[in-house]
């Protein structure tokens, strides 16, 4: 077997044909033989090109309403021939089967069709039968074909080309060939998930885009991240990204997206360290970062709202790894950018856009997945637990310390007033350590908790935690509700005029 390989007879039927027109001129140049079906054939030799049709070289027609094209041996037979075989050398003479070297073929928009919402009977014929059998073959025998799968690879195919003329290696081919699997398989996995809707009897995800990461958690650990990071971000400036950074930036923009009014946060190691709604960037920023000054060292910053040159001199006061934004003004980013090193992301999908609607993680021998938690409470659910009812700057308070505590991890607490963040107790194995980390930290930043809020992401099997909050001088607490032991609580809330209501929604998170 040569190692590498001439390209005699190309076969092309594509869905997409944008970006096709300089390949195919090239290979024409090349002495290259062409043979296509129905718009693609006539694309070809709209550029002046001769391409034999399908139905010419197979003797039979395109029928069942285009269904079946290029399923016949003539195709598969050119295809698949194992070019150092003389049993398939024989054969192929013998039934006049000519050598088929280069297959460009992509897939009817299967999981765009989906995303529209249109009817099953559309849904069903945009299903590829004939170019996903065509990507597989050609795949398979790699050793002598060349696979284009999706217009993707127009631009490697191009570059080959242009340096060495319509011929491949065999680390060539068989790249090609690993693109194609990764195409047919994404496929595949779109198909079954449309499917098996809600059932989820098996887990099938296919994801591309492989971003080779300086290290993992640790840095004995390799670490990849599988997406489409630049859908979501513009890196205006900064290092490479990194493992933590990403857990951190996701965590970040999950947190902030549950605001519509205002807001500035600061994060640190997937946890809020700060957080603050106000009427101005400027102001936000420095309350959020009054909430814990030391933690935010190093940390993330992640804001709702442009970020302009006074916001941006404040900031650019503290070290931080990571500035997240919609927008900056040329003043600000000035400022921000001095810093080589400090990674500046405007955000392109903001309000929970882009996010996948299930999360996974492996552990033991399989994968755990679960949907995401979307879940916002707002006035409406609050059930009152207490006869001393919250007022609306508490109700306004209670909300948002909800929003904080669902995106802390378990067992956390939280502590608001005026819509800032005095003080969190996250990571916990007691409610009561969260409860105490969280009044320690406030009080150390000076924080005055007389008429703060309390929230915690699950509900109290005992009163200890309320006893604590009391004398903290916590005037009003929002929970799951759900305990057996709720009138514990309640009764110790009503017989020291603290309100307490219930969302009935626990947010557990590890």
């Amino acid at each position: 077997m040569k190692e590498t390989k001439k390209i005699k007879r190309a076969l092309v039927s594509v869905y997409h044909k944008q970006g096709l027109e300089e390949i195919l001129k090239k290979l024409h140049s090349e002495g290259v033989l062409f043979v296509s079906t129905g718009g693609t054939q006539q694309f070809i030799e709209s550029l002046g090109i001769p391409c034999e049709a399908v139905e010419t070289l197979t003797g039979y027609p395109s029928i069942l309403g285009g269904r079946v094209k290029t399923l016949h041996p003539k195709v598969f037979g050119g295809i698949l021939t194992r070019r150092d075989n003389e049993g398939d050398d024989s054969q192929i003479r013998q039934y006049s089967i000519p050598e088929i070297d280069l297959v460009i073929v992509d897939l009817y928009p299967f999981k765009e069709t989906v995303a529209t919402d249109a009817a099953e009977e559309d849904i069903i014929e945009k299903i590829d039968i004939g170019g996903i059998s065509l990507i597989r073959a050609a795949a398979k025998n790699f050793k002598d074909v060349v696979i284009v799968a999706s217009k993707n690879q127009y631009a490697p195919l191009m570059k080959i080309l242009n340096e060495k003329g319509a011929q491949t290696a065999i680390d060539e081919r068989r790249r090609f060939a690993r693109e194609a699997f990764a195409v047919s398989s994404d496929y595949d996995s779109a198909i079954f998930n449309y499917f098996d809707g809600d059932d989820s009897s098996a887990f099938r995800v296919a994801v591309d885009g492989a971003q080779v990461l300086r290290y993992g958690e640790n840095p004995h650990q390799k670490g990849v991240f599988y997406g489409d990071f630049d859908a979501l971000f513009e890196k205006i400036n900064g290092k490479e990204i990194s493992h933590n950074n990403l857990l951190d930036i996701d965590s970040a923009v999950a947190l902030i997206d549950e605001f519509d009014e205002l807001t500035f946060a600061v994060l640190k190691h997937n946890n809020a360290c700060g957080i603050a709604s106000r009427p101005t960037v400027l102001e936000a920023w420095t309350d959020a970062l009054a909430g814990d000054p030391v933690s935010a060292f190093g940390g993330i910053l992640v804001t709702n709202a442009q970020i302009d040159k006074a916001s941006a001199e404040e900031i650019n006061k503290i070290f931080f790894e990571v500035v997240i934004a919609p927008d900056y003004t040329g003043d600000a980013l000035a400022v921000l950018m001095q810093k080589k090193n400090r990674i500046i992301l405007k955000r392109k999908i903001s309000g929970g856009g882009g996010a996948q609607s299930k999360q996974f993680r492996s552990l033991l021998n399989g994968v755990l997945a679960q949907e995401r938690d979307t879940s916002i409470q707002t006035a409406a659910d609050l059930e009152n637990m207490t006869v001393k009812k919250p007022s609306e700057a508490e109700i306004s308070d209670l909300l948002f310390a909800n929003k904080l505590v669902k995106h802390s991890k378990s067992n956390a607490i939280t502590l608001v007033k005026n819509r800032q963040l005095c003080a969190s107790g996250v990571g916990q194995t007691s409610r009561v350590d969260a409860l105490k980390q969280a009044i320690e930290k406030a009080l150390s930043f000076k924080f005055d908790l007389k008429g703060a809020v309390m929230a915690s992401d699950a509900f109290f099997p005992f009163p200890d935690c309320v006893e604590i909050a009391k004398e903290a001088g916590i005037t009003a607490v929002i929970q799951p509700g759900g305990s057996i032991n709720d009138k514990l609580s309640v009764e110790f809330c009503d017989a020291h005029d603290l309100s307490m209501v219930k969302t009935g929604i626990r947010h557990f998170k590890h």
